[in-house]
C-alpha cells in the first residue's frame, strides 16, 4: 500500500501479514481520486481532507 496524494505521496505503508486484511489497490484508489479530481465539472478536491472509511474492512 502507499499514500496517493498529499505531501507525503508515494510513502509505502506496510500492512501485518493476514489472510484478513485484503487492502483496495493503490492504483485503484488512485484511480477513482483522479476520476473524482478531474473528472467532474464544477468538482473539487484542492484543500479537501478525505478520510478512506473503508480502510481496512476488506470492502
Amino acid at each position: 500500500m502507499r499514500i496517493v496524494g498529499g505531501k507525503n505521496k508515494g510513502t509505502q505503508i506496510f500492512a501485518p501479514d493476514s489472510r484478513l486484511t485484503r487492502p483496495t489497490s493503490d492504483r485503484v484508489r488512485e484511480a477513482v481520486f483522479n476520476i473524482l479530481g478531474h473528472g467532474v465539472d464544477g468538482f473539487s478536491l484542492e484543500g479537501a481532507r478525505v478520510l478512506d472509511l473503508f480502510a481496512g474492512t476488506g470492502a
